[in-house]
């Protein structure tokens, strides 16, 4: 029997191609398990800055060691048998000494892996036992979703009611004390969303009409951006949330402030002719104010008394307390960087920082980002795709552009700027 042909040129060097991007693929996973949590990531779940984030990477860094050894061993294996093995013009009947049938080999193959898992099963079921187990003395959080932002109820009594006399309301930003666990209630308004901040936790599902329990904690003081990794619609890339994690004295302070009701304009002010504005236009049908839109309103215009409602829309009592808005996409100060894109992503001023507003103290009204507050009132979809068109249930999907003047656009900034 003649030797078989040679393999073709070709062929050889699409599988030498092959075996080097792999080697890349390989390397640069390498490189970011090993340096991804020192980068500039937002979103990365290899920088942990708490308990339970922790408990997740201590379960995944020796997984991701063994698999490393296992991926550089099975590379190097290919490898040496596709280079050892390759044909060199010898006889064809000549093959290798074969391994079928030897059982050692079979039994040691089949095992091993199977152990492999068994191990990392185990510790697995073992984080997540941890991960799930109750703190009677966490401070209880229901957070809900929307499209597309996040909510948040606080349950500052511990009755189990997160909506009653003493409970906090607020959107798109978590204040947490630093040190103590949160025991989160995730649940959702409309579709399935999930939540997950990746330095303090993993993710949880947000269903409508189930409410699924989750812990953040913190040891470090400073701020940690989160997204909705669930698709949701439309806006499911904007839909984002901040966890602002603040010293136990600027909690309380934070608290006290949020229970107060919304600061009352000055008569005859700009900020007064904003309110007004803000109880005629469709904004008091959707945005809570409490204090100032918690009842009935007779709109001038048309004559209508309409009830008004909160929960379609994020609570504005307290809007100046937080540094970003929009779903969190854009920082509520620091114009100069609307986003949040350049810097430290733990870094306080980056998201927009609030200083001394956080606690109801002074508005730096130079540091507000009144260009995109502007714009977001003008057009609201500019600034975030939405469908701002009632639904079957009556509720709307974003919110509508409203048609305002530059004028009241004026007058309602004037006000929005006060309510800290």
């Amino acid at each position: 029997m003649s030797p078989s042909p040679r393999t073709p040129l070709a062929v050889r060097i699409f599988g030498g191609f092959v075996v080097v991007i792999v080697t890349l693929v390989f390397g640069l996973m390498v490189k970011e398990f090993i340096w991804g949590g020192r980068t500039l990531h937002e979103l990365t779940t290899l920088d942990p800055k708490g308990t339970f984030s922790n408990d997740i990477q201590n379960l995944v860094n020796p997984v991701f060691a063994v698999a490393m050894v296992i991926g550089i061993a099975v590379i190097g294996g290919v490898g040496f048998i596709a280079w050892h093995f390759r044909d060199k013009g010898d006889d064809a009947e000549e093959f290798p000494v074969q391994l079928h049938g030897k059982t050692s080999f079979e039994i040691g193959w089949t095992a091993l892996p199977a152990l492999i898992l068994a191990v990392v099963g185990v510790f697995t079921v073992l984080t997540l036992i941890q991960l799930n187990k109750p703190a009677p003395e966490a401070l209880k959080v229901e957070v809900y979703g929307q499209q597309w932002w996040w909510g948040f109820h606080y349950d500052m009594n511990g009755d189990g009611n997160y909506q009653g006399d003493g409970d906090i309301t607020t959107a798109t930003e978590l204040v947490i004390p630093v040190g103590r666990t949160v025991e989160l209630s995730v649940t959702s308004n409309d579709v399935i969303h999930s939540f997950w901040i990746p330095a303090l936790n993993g993710k949880r599902d947000a269903v409508p009409g189930q409410h699924h329990p989750w812990k953040l904690q913190s040891n470090t003081i400073g701020v940690y951006r989160g997204q909705c990794t669930e698709f949701c619609g439309l806006s499911h890339a904007n839909m984002r949330m901040i966890v602002r994690v603040v010293s136990q004295a600027d909690y309380d302070a934070w608290v006290a402030n949020q229970l107060k009701p919304a600061r009352e304009p000055e008569p005859g002010s700009q900020a007064a002719a904003g309110q007004a504005i803000f109880k005629a236009q469709l904004c008091s049908s959707c945005h809570l104010i409490n204090g100032v839109s918690n009842d009935s309103v007779n709109n001038p215009t048309t004559g209508v008394t309409h009830q008004l409602q909160s929960g379609v829309a994020p609570n504005l009592t307290h809007f100046m307390t937080r540094g970003t808005f929009i779903g969190s996409i854009q920082n509520l100060y620091d114009p100069t960087n609307p986003d949040g894109s350049a810097g430290d992503p733990n870094d306080v001023s980056r998201f927009g920082d609030p200083g001394d507003a956080l606690t109801g103290g002074t508005i730096d009204q130079s540091r507000v980002n009144r260009p995109t507050l502007e714009a977001w009132l003008r057009n609201p979809s500019g600034l975030k795709p939405m469908s701002p068109v009632k639904d079957k249930a009556g509720l709307l999907r974003g919110m509508p552009n409203l048609g305002l003047t530059e004028a009241q656009i004026d007058q309602l900034i004037a006000y929005l700027t006060t309510l800290n």
